[in-house]
Parts: structure tokens; C-alpha cells; sequence
């Protein structure tokens, strides 16, 4: 502190505040920031869903239900796989109900 500050406290509470004003102002745009994106928040949700399934549409009832199957094909045959060594009639089993699809 100066001898200033001390002759006029006035003029160093001026300054102070100066200070104290410049390190709020980002606290307060951030805050005004936050607000606004949770007044938003359904619009800008619909908004990111409308993106996602321009870059990726949804698949047909009937892709998805063969992706589900071929999932499942291959289930089984890691299951035949794991199966294999201890229980070989289990393995062929379920080789055989992989392959019935």
C-alpha cells in the first residue's frame, strides 16, 4: 500500500472495487451462460437428436432383427468354442442350433 491509499481511502476503495468488479465479470457471464443452457435444455436436446440421426438414421425393423440374429449366431458359436475341450457333444449342439439360425 501507498501513502496514497492511506491519505484517501476513498480513492483505494475506488480502485478496490475496480478489482473486485473485473473479477466478477466472468463469474457473472458464466453463470448467465449456465442459466441459458438449462432454460434450453429441451430445445437444444431435440436439437443434438435431430443431428445424430442425420449423420446416423435409425435402421429398419427388419436390420435390426437380422443384426439381433447374426448377434446371436455368434454367441453360440463362442459358446461351442468355450465348450469345445470339456463337453464336445455340448459344443456340437450348440454349433447345430447356431447353424438352424
Amino acid at each position: 500500500m501507498s501513502f496514497m491509499s492511506i491519505a484517501f481511502p476513498l480513492e483505494a476503495a475506488v480502485s478496490f472495487a475496480g478489482v473486485a468488479a473485473g473479477a466478477a465479470r466472468p463469474l457473472l457471464g458464466v453463470s448467465l451462460f449456465a442459466t441459458l443452457l438449462l432454460v434450453f435444455k429441451p430445445l437444444l436436446k431435440g436439437l443434438i437428436q435431430a443431428a445424430i440421426l442425420l449423420m446416423a438414421p435409425r435402421k429398419s425393423l427388419e436390420e435390426r432383427r437380422f443384426a439381433q440374429k447374426l448377434r446371436g449366431i455368434a454367441m453360440l458359436h463362442s459358446m461351442a468354442c468355450e465348450y469345445e475341450r470339456s463337453q464336445p457333444n455340448l459344443a456340437a449342439e450348440l454349433r447345430q442350433i447356431a447353424s438352424r439360425g
